[in-house]
């Protein structure tokens, strides 16, 4: 998938602009390599669009540890949006996320992720 289409697809999901899609899209990406460990965000970037990878390189190896909230906040304050706003970007990212990484690879990056997440990513693959 090429980052237009992947732009599209996150901005048509979360009904925003390009311009949102993508701010609220790199948001979530920083937000998540902070949340997971670094080496997995590295191989996550591996099946992005190259313009989308360095938002998730050069995080800590140790994963920070926060919960789905503080997650939304986290983006929505990276994004310049609203929680609202913040959180249907958020789905629409995982939604795009989906169809674009192996399904063994995303189950990895879910997996380091807490139950109360699920709301926010989808059931795990």
């Amino acid at each position: 998938m090429k980052y237009d289409e992947f732009m599209t697809k996150v901005g048509g999901r979360a009904d925003v602009s390009l311009e949102t899609a993508d701010a609220l899209t790199a948001a979530t990406l920083q937000t998540l390599a902070e949340r997971i460990s670094g080496g997995e965000a590295t191989q996550l970037a591996k099946y992005l669009p190259e313009e989308l990878r360095p938002h998730l390189t050069g995080a800590e190896e140790l994963a920070q540890r926060f919960d789905s909230q503080a997650f939304v906040r986290r983006v929505a304050e990276r994004a310049g949006t609203e929680p609202e706003r913040a959180a249907t970007g958020i789905r629409a990212v995982f939604a795009t996320l989906r169809e674009e990484t192996p399904r063994e690879e995303l189950k990895d990056v879910l997996t380091q992720l807490p139950k109360d997440y699920s709301s926010l990513v989808g059931a795990k693959p």
